[in-house]
């Protein structure tokens, strides 16, 4: 019981570095090519592949009541002035970006931080 335990350990051990080989394989190639350059039986690389992809999926869904990643419960607000803006007049723009919808218009400047720009593109399109 123990050697066989060993020999599946050694076994599966063997077939992830292939996979993972297989994985980096150069742009362009096909996996079934990279297997017939490299000697590998096609079945068995699929058969481990899949034997690995359910061992991931039962150690994900055994985690799933855990967040991957904490939820970030702050909620903080903004205001931001708000300027009707007729359809039929001109303006200037002094934004590097705008986003116009047909209700809301935003100017976005060079210097606006990464955070606070995902977080109005995350806003806006749920508008």
């Amino acid at each position: 019981m123990i050697m066989d335990q060993c020999t599946h350990e050694v076994r599966a051990e063997y077939w992830k570095g292939i996979i993972k080989a297989c994985g980096q394989r150069p742009a362009g190639q096909s996996a079934k090519s990279w297997m017939d350059e490299n000697g590998i039986c096609e079945q068995s690389y699929y058969h481990w592949q899949r034997k690995f992809r359910k061992q991931a999926y039962g150690l994900i869904k055994e985690s799933a009541a855990v967040p991957a990643v904490p939820e970030n419960t702050d909620i903080a607000f903004v205001e931001i002035p708000y300027k009707p803006v007729a359809e039929d007049t001109v303006e200037t723009v002094s934004g590097v970006a705008v986003i116009q919808t047909s209700s809301v218009r935003i100017e976005i400047m060079n210097d606006i931080s990464d955070p606070v720009l995902t977080r109005i593109l995350r806003e806006v399109s749920h508008a």
